[in-house]
Order: structure tokens, then C-alpha cells, then sequence
């Protein structure tokens, strides 16, 4: 638990002087609401409830309204927040960052004018900035007084965890709203090829430093693997494999006993998987992996590859696109087989691909933008997650500890995000998930940042009065 520290006269404090404790999950949500998106919330509805349904258009029941009214709630109080801040302050990187977001909002702003479905572009518009300005009053709020970092990724292990709870109890009541032939999705109720592999990456991570008990770290590391294994989702499983392996890299730099850990562990699973391989046959388990496509299929991607060549092309004419969300979801590129299956679930057509999906809504600027807010929040993250804890005071070591963790979660949504376009489609959980943890990146480099500054302006003072001292003495002595 981190411990609060006051400097200057009592009842006043600074910008990032504070760290808070370690709050009560009710305070703790209450305190930062934008962690509530991330439950979506779970929408109860059959899987073929839009089947057939123009999905450029707009369409509500009872579940939509209930995220439209969170989501409303949460910009609400934000809004307030921020219009009651005498000073808004964010440090220079961070307030780059929200610039470059804004311009991609008002890039979407702009489709609507040649969008085919204009009531939906402009409505996620809206949408849009309201999630960003509850991310902006989240940065603004925490510039002030930054909370325990390491709980807000916790944080986002319990939604992960409740919403897999909610995906459990779905199963029995109705299979068909959360599986596909044998495959554990969630369906709407929730994603559990994101929510799975949040618990593995924030659990692993826990128990390789310890900072929860480390039987409850293993286990709930062993059910995120589970979980991810059982939905067979490949973007899934090789994010979550390529994660483990940065984990692991990272962890093994930090000590010479890590690094022999690392070596042996990685020995062993080498034979493990060897033996898997001698004792079941490399073809089964290949076609288990790849749920039996062929050549072709593992080459275009189930079909993915000739549906991006179709949006570049399409891109190449009109390089601004297609229109906000709408544009997509009502063109005949969104009516593939590729994409069908897709649609069913999510009730909305897509490239399943964030990148593409950008590219498609707003044009060629649009994904430009896109991929320098998600370029400058890596450089930043790791300009801070590598460095070495010798080369700076260990009291750092509580902010180095959450944004290597973030950056881990953030690069999962960035590696799931070449095999679908929830990342960048608002009202999805992905697209909170991957916000949330792009935040908390900014957030605690901010708080490193300001820790920084006020070290850098204590030590002149340390070494004025230690050059002061002498001075006297010597004025005294004489």
C-alpha cells in the first residue's frame, strides 16, 4: 500500500504530490468511474437479435439504452468536474496526446457529411467525445492526486473477472448466447478473448513481483490461459503468447536469479511441448490450432486479407473514406463471409481489423492519426518501463511496476486489434478496455514526470544551504 505524503503547510498540496491509498472497490469506482465502461455493460441479448437488420441503421432496446445512459452518467460528471477546475493541467506529453485524439474525433465529425448512414456517424461521434472526456478529466483528476496505479489495473482484472462470471452463468441458461459450436466467445454478453487474456497478463505479472499473494496470482493466471484456450481465438491466443514472452524478457533484466529462472522455465516448457507434439502429432495439433482450414485459408487470414485489399482499394478513390461506422457496415465490402460471422455477434459489420477499420471510417488522415496517438503512447510508456531501478530511486519503482503492466495489456489490444475491429468501434468493450489502459500509460508517466520535477528543484535547495553553511560558520568564526 502506498503511503500518502503532504509537503508545505498543512490542508494544501501540490500537483502529483499525493498518492492515494489503496481505496474500497465501491470508493475506488465511485472515485474513478471510467473503469464502470469497461463492464459495457453485458447486453443480455440473443446473438441473432439484428440478424437481417440494416445495421447502418440505428437500432435500441432496454441494453442499449443502459449503455448510452452509463456512458451519459460518467461524461456527465466529468463534464461537471472539468467545467468546475479553476486550472486544467496536464503535463506536455500527455496534452499532445489528447490533441491528437481530438483531431481524429473531428476527423469522424467531418464523415458525417458523406456517410451513408449520417443518424449513426454522427451518434458515435458523440459518443466519441463523451468517452474522451471522461479519459480527459480521468488524466486532469489524477494529475492532482494520482491514486494507486497498480489497483487501477487490478481494477480492470475484476471487471474482467465478473464479466467472465456473467459469461459462466449465461452458459447453462443459454449456450447459444455465449458459444459458437465449442467455442467460449461470450457472445454480447461479454468478450472473453479480451477478458481472458486481461486476467492472464495482470495476474502473471503479479505473481512474477509479488504483489498479491502469489497462489491467488497462479491461479487466476491459469484461468485467463483457460479461458483464452477455450475460445480459439488465434488473434487471442498469439497476442497472449507473444505478451508472455515480453513478460517474461522484462522480467528476467531486472535480476541475474530472473534470468536463470527464465531460462530453465523456458527449458521446460521447450520439452513439454515437444512431448505434446511426439505424443499427439504436430499435424493435430496445427489443425486444432487452426481449426482445420486449408492453405488458402491460413494465407488470407479465414478470408481477412481479400477485405482489407478491398477497403485499400476502395480508399485509393475516395481517401476519405467511407463515413464513421455507418460507412462499413453498409457497404457491400461488410457483407463477406469473412465478416458475417462477425455481425452476428457484435450486430455491426467491420474489417476486423482496428487499423482498417479506422481507415475505413475516416480515410487515409484518420489512420495516420490514429497510429501516431498509439506511436506516441508506446514511446512514452517505454521511456519509463525499461529503465533500469539502479539508475533512478527505487520510490519509482511503484509508478515502473503499473506502466510496464499497461503497456503489456495495451499491446494485447494492439496485436488482438489485425484480427478485429472492436478495439476501434465505441460501445464494445474492447475499445474501453484498450482507452483504459492507454490512461493508465499516460497517467502514471505523468506521475513519474511530476516526481521528476520536484526532485530536480529540491536538489538546488539541498545544495544551496549546503553551500550556505559553511558560509556562516565562517562569517561567525571571524
Amino acid at each position: 500500500m502506498q503511503q500518502v505524503v503532504q509537503r508545505g503547510r498543512p490542508g494544501q498540496t501540490s500537483a502529483g504530490q499525493i498518492s492515494s491509498q489503496r481505496l474500497s472497490w465501491p470508493r475506488f469506482f465511485l472515485r474513478y468511474p471510467i473503469f464502470l465502461l469497461a463492464f459495457g455493460p453485458p447486453l443480455f441479448r440473443a446473438a441473432d437479435k439484428y440478424a437481417g437488420v440494416d445495421t447502418s441503421k440505428a437500432h435500441f432496446d432496454i441494453w442499449t439504452i443502459l449503455q448510452l445512459g452509463l456512458i451519459g452518467l460518467v461524461s456527465s460528471r466529468a463534464l461537471l468536474r472539468l467545467a468546475n477546475s479553476r486550472i486544467i493541467r496536464l503535463t506536455a506529453p500527455v496534452r499532445s496526446v489528447v490533441k491528437y485524439w481530438l483531431f481524429l474525433g473531428l476527423m469522424f465529425v467531418v464523415s458525417i457529411a458523406y456517410s451513408p448512414g449520417r443518424a449513426v456517424s454522427f451518434a458515435y461521434s458523440v459518443i466519441y467525445f463523451l468517452i474522451l472526456t471522461s479519459i480527459t478529466e480521468f488524466l486532469v483528476d489524477t494529475y492532482r492526486t494520482p491514486p494507486d496505479w497498480m489497483q487501477c489495473l487490478f481494477a480492470l482484472r475484476l471487471v474482467s473477472l465478473l464479466l467472465f462470471l456473467a459469461v459462466l452463468v449465461t452458459l447453462p441458461i443459454s449456450p447459444g448466447m455465449v458459444l459458437e459450436g465449442f467455442r467460449l466467445l461470450g457472445g454480447s454478453v461479454a468478450s472473453v478473448p479480451l477478458i481472458a487474456p486481461v486476467i492472464a497478463i495482470v495476474s502473471a505479472y503479479s505473481f512474477l513481483h509479488s504483489l498479491e499473494p502469489r497462489l491467488q496470482a497462479a491461479l487466476l493466471t491459469l484461468l485467463g490461459i483457460a479461458g483464452t484456450a477455450v475460445t480459439q481465438w488465434r488473434g487471442a491466443e498469439i497476442g497472449l503468447i507473444v505478451i508472455f514472452l515480453i513478460l517474461g524478457l522484462v522480467w528476467a533484466r531486472e535480476s541475474l536469479r530472473s534470468a536463470y529462472k527464465l531460462v530453465g522455465a523456458s527449458v521446460a516448457l521447450s520439452l513439454v511441448v515437444i512431448l505434446v507434439l511426439l505424443t499427439v502429432g504436430a499435424g493435430r495439433v496445427w489443425n486444432r490450432f487452426n481449426r482445420g482450414g486449408d492453405f488458402q485459408n491460413i494465407v488470407t487470414i479465414s478470408g481477412r486479407t481479400e477485405l482489407w485489399s478491398e477497403v485499400i482499394a476502395y480508399c485509393s478513390v475516395h481517401p476519405q473514406g467511407m463515413g464513421y461506422i455507418a460507412g462499413i457496415r453498409s457497404s457491400r465490402i461488410s457483407s463477406g463471409g469473412s465478416t458475417s460471422f462477425h455481425s452476428s455477434l457484435t450486430h455491426m459489420g467491420g474489417t476486423d481489423n482496428s487499423y482498417f477499420e479506422v481507415l475505413a471510417d475516416a480515410g487515409w488522415i484518420a489512420l495516420l492519426l490514429y497510429l501516431v496517438i498509439l506511436f506516441k503512447i508506446i514511446a512514452l510508456g517505454m521511456r519509463f518501463a525499461l529503465e533500469h531501478s539502479r539508475r533512478r530511486p527505487r520510490s519509482e519503482l511503484i509508478h515502473r511496476r503499473p506502466i510496464q503492466c499497461a503497456l503489456l495489456i495495451f499491446g494485447f489490444c494492439l496485436i488482438d486489434g489485425m484480427d478485429s475491429s472492436i478495439f476501434a468501434t465505441p460501445l464494445t468493450q474492447a475499445y474501453y478496455f484498450q482507452h483504459i489502459a492507454m490512461a493508465v500509460i499516460l497517467g502514471t508517466a505523468s506521475s513519474i514526470i511530476l516526481a521528476r520535477r520536484r526532485s530536480s528543484a529540491h536538489l538546488p535547495n539541498q545544495l544551496g544551504k549546503q553551500n550556505h553553511l559553511p558560509r556562516q560558520n565562517n562569517l561567525s568564526n571571524s
